[in-house]
């Protein structure tokens, strides 16, 4: 069978400018019990999976898991609010690429802003910054795939080979690349949570030490 990469390819990306994330206008204005909360995340996010009629977007356990890891605030008599489907949709994305550790680091500002709704820098202000960067940041992503693709068919172009297994390698040389993009860019993700873990370690240290030298003040 031969393989056409460029209409694979070209499919691909015109399928990546369907794929829209979920706008603060589209969440419910009112909270929600677990069964209402997974029916609409799933029925807004299954779009965006790999196999959309198998995979699950969101479980009660995976709720549940994420609640015992710290991740997510305890639901208020069963219901989960705005600020929860907020935290859930960051964790949805993050999860594909890094730890519960990292999620964890990474989320806890946001925590603290948890059901803030009067203060000025609240989780719905903070999701409403990430919905416009990943608005913006489509179409410079899409236009880097197309110079990706475009690339990796001057691969390989020395060598005596079919066309089937000329377009085979070159489909390597391209998800290669893609992979460098990937794994530089969660290296990148993962130094910075580690420094800010250091920095937290440090404040600890210095406020447990503050705390020592007040009571020996005291006693004093």
């Amino acid at each position: 069978m031969t393989i056409d990469n460029d209409d694979l390819i070209n499919s691909i990306i015109a399928s990546l400018g369907r794929i829209d994330t979920i706008s603060l206008e589209e969440m419910p204005n009112i909270d929600l019990y677990m069964d209402q909360l997974t029916t609409f995340m799933d029925e807004r996010l299954k779009k965006t999976t790999r196999h959309p009629e198998t995979d699950k977007i969101l479980t009660k356990t995976m709720i549940n898991n994420y609640a015992k890891n710290d991740l997510l605030p305890p639901p208020v008599r069963k219901k989960y609010s705005k600020d929860h489907l907020i935290l859930l949709i960051f964790i949805y994305y993050l999860k594909n690429i890094l730890s519960i550790n990292d999620i964890q680091t990474l989320i806890e500002p946001l925590k603290a802003r948890f059901h803030l709704s009067d203060d000025e820098l609240n989780l719905v202000k903070i999701y409403s910054t990430a919905y416009e960067l990943q608005s913006d940041a489509l179409e410079p992503v899409i236009e880097d795939l197309k110079k990706k693709y475009a690339r990796s068919l001057d691969t390989f172009d020395d060598i005596k080979l079919s066309d089937e297994e000329r377009k085979r390698m070159q489909m390597f040389s391209f998800i290669i690349e893609l992979s460098y993009d990937v794994y530089v860019k969660k290296l990148l993700i993962e130094k910075i949570l580690d420094n800010v873990v250091s920095e937290n370690e440090k404040n600890k240290a210095k406020d447990k030490a503050a705390g020592k030298d007040k009571g020996k003040d005291k006693k004093k």
